[in-house]
């Protein structure tokens, strides 16, 4: 009986020891060194991604951004502020308030509609962004043509939040932000080209332009000509 008491006691405690410096080293010294790791070697990645506008963290350029005006009385949907580059539709699934998750803060759901493509609330959305995109960026020296509208122009990616847009979106929308800013459209142009990032490695993806970045440019730009 002593035997058996002993032997349980002597499990017991070598699994308790197991378990203490398992967790320590688990627990404790594994997260530490890969976040150190990390910090040393990839500080922005590990941090999000930052883009910082003025010494203030602006966002990340893994998550777009909108840039609308303030919402008016009686509007279910703000008006997009025409001064900046506009990214594609990047509305997710909504807001977790209209859905009822997490309540307690107004975010993004990320993810696709996953509309069929003869859906026909889908057609209609396209056709009305399309119309949009026609409208807004036609100046009175240049007109969109509904051809010219680029397909993310006018559709989500499949997360929502598509920080990119391609280099023929932004260029559509150059002689607008020239207009509006009273900048010159040759200025506006070269800052598009700036900031497009080529195929990964010259033949992975497509030509991108990160709309936040190239927005904190163009605000550099318009207060140095002010």
């Amino acid at each position: 009986m002593n035997t058996s008491v002993g032997n349980t006691g002597r499990l017991l405690w070598a699994g308790l020891r197991a378990l203490i410096v398992l967790t320590v080293i688990c627990g404790v010294i594994y997260p530490l060194a890969v976040t150190g790791v990390a910090q040393a070697l990839f500080n922005n990645k590990a941090n999000g991604s930052e883009i910082k506008s003025e010494g203030k963290v602006a966002g990340s350029e893994l998550i777009g951004q909108r840039y609308d005006l303030p919402l008016k009385k009686g509007q279910e949907t703000a008006a997009p502020d025409l001064k900046w580059f506009q990214p594609r539709p990047s509305n997710g699934l909504g807001s977790n308030q209209d859905a009822g998750v997490n309540t307690q803060y107004d975010l993004i759901l990320s993810g696709a509609t996953n509309l069929a493509g003869d859906n026909k609330d889908l057609i209609a959305n396209v056709r009305a962004a399309k119309a949009a995109v026609v409208k807004d960026n036609s100046t009175a020296g240049f007109k969109v043509r509904p051809s010219d509208v680029p397909a993310e122009a006018v559709t989500s990616s499949g997360s929502g939040l598509d920080p990119h847009i391609s280099p023929e979106y932004a260029d559509l929308q150059v002689h607008r932000i020239a207009d509006k800013n009273h900048l010159g459209v040759a200025q506006v142009q070269k800052l598009v080209e700036a900031h497009t990032d080529g195929r990964i490695l010259g033949f992975v993806g497509e030509p991108r332009v990160n709309v936040l970045q190239l927005n904190i440019a163009l605000k550099e730009l318009v207060a140095d000509k002010g």
